[in-house]
């Protein structure tokens, strides 16, 4: 196991480095000029232009300034300053990261306790009423995009019910979060589901299944260790990929709720072409996906001791 992991953390360091280098290329060849961004219409004279560009590294080779870029990051955990108004990149994304952060756990928590629930009685109910009901039901999550779901949701419970305020406040409060984290992980609740289903509907016939009822085990141990332990695989899969997934798909429904996080960071990044922000932005995106990979990878044998990692 431990050779295992030392190898998978070696892997990560060209992905790292590929990815990071990719993002860093698309992000700078955006066209618009960040620098004449900062005066508007009024423009500047091109000498004034080519010193902040010097200040700012703009003006080396994109091969050279990803080196920079990469080498503060590294050595000091420097993400660099936005260019608009000089801000450390580490300071925006510490303000931006906690918001984001909450709503994703909170969405993951939500697509997690009812995405898996639901499977469970569809799995178990294969081909009955049950079942029916919630295929019909996550078919139609899945048929409905996010930001049509974010304003069905705000209109209804918002405007005409009054239970809920229809932007986040400054206090991003936990009562505040939940009609944000549905939306979120309206989607991801309907696939987990349906996998879950299907794992489970399929593993229901498997062999072992039959020698553990020919045992006369009980049936909470036959559903809880066997069955279960058997049919999480595919569905936990899916799941440590989504956190990523929901981290950085928060663009549509923050923008809905008016949530100061790392969607709106997006947004704003993009617009203003502030590529210091955005690369660093990513650059954590991949640090996660890396970790949680390796973190599900290990799981698969805590589920099912067939496997073995040399």
């Amino acid at each position: 196991m431990g050779r295992y992991v030392a190898r998978r953390l070696l892997q990560m360091i060209p992905v790292f480095f590929g990815t990071t280098l990719l993002i860093f290329l698309m992000v700078y060849s955006l066209p618009g000029d960040p620098v004449a961004g900062l005066f508007g219409d009024k423009g500047a004279d091109p000498a004034t232009l080519a010193k902040i560009r010097h200040e700012l590294g703009l003006d080396q080779h994109i091969l050279k300034q990803y080196w920079d870029y990469m080498s503060n990051i590294i050595l000091h955990f420097d993400f660099g300053k936005q260019i608009r108004n000089g801000r450390p990149v580490t300071e925006v994304l510490g303000d931006a990261f906690p918001v984001t952060l909450q709503l994703a756990a909170l969405a993951f928590a939500f697509e997690l306790v009812f995405g898996v629930s639901l499977g469970i009685i569809a799995g178990l109910k294969a081909g009955r009423l049950a079942d029916n009901i919630i295929l019909i039901f996550t078919l139609l999550i899945i048929s409905v995009p996010v930001f049509v779901l974010g304003f069905i949701i705000k209109m209804v419970f918002a405007f005409q019910l009054g239970w809920m305020e229809p932007n986040v406040s400054n206090d991003q409060l936990f009562s505040e979060m939940i009609a944000p984290a549905v939306v979120l992980g309206g989607l991801s609740l309907a696939y987990v589901a349906r996998l879950t289903r299907t794992s489970m509907a399929e593993n229901l016939r498997a062999d072992y299944m039959r020698t553990a009822v020919a045992k006369g085990l009980p049936k909470r141990r036959i559903v809880g260790v066997h069955l279960m332990r058997n049919s999480m695989i595919p569905v936990i899969t899916f799941l440590g990929t989504d956190i990523g997934a929901l981290m950085g798909g928060a663009v549509v429904t923050e923008g809905i709720f008016n949530i100061k996080g790392v969607g709106g960071l997006i947004y704003e990044s993009i617009s203003r072409r502030e590529g210091s922000t955005l690369v660093g932005l990513v650059t954590v995106l991949v640090i996660v996906y890396l970790f949680t990979s390796l973190l599900i990878d290990l799981l698969y044998a805590v589920l099912d001791p067939r496997i073995r990692y040399a």
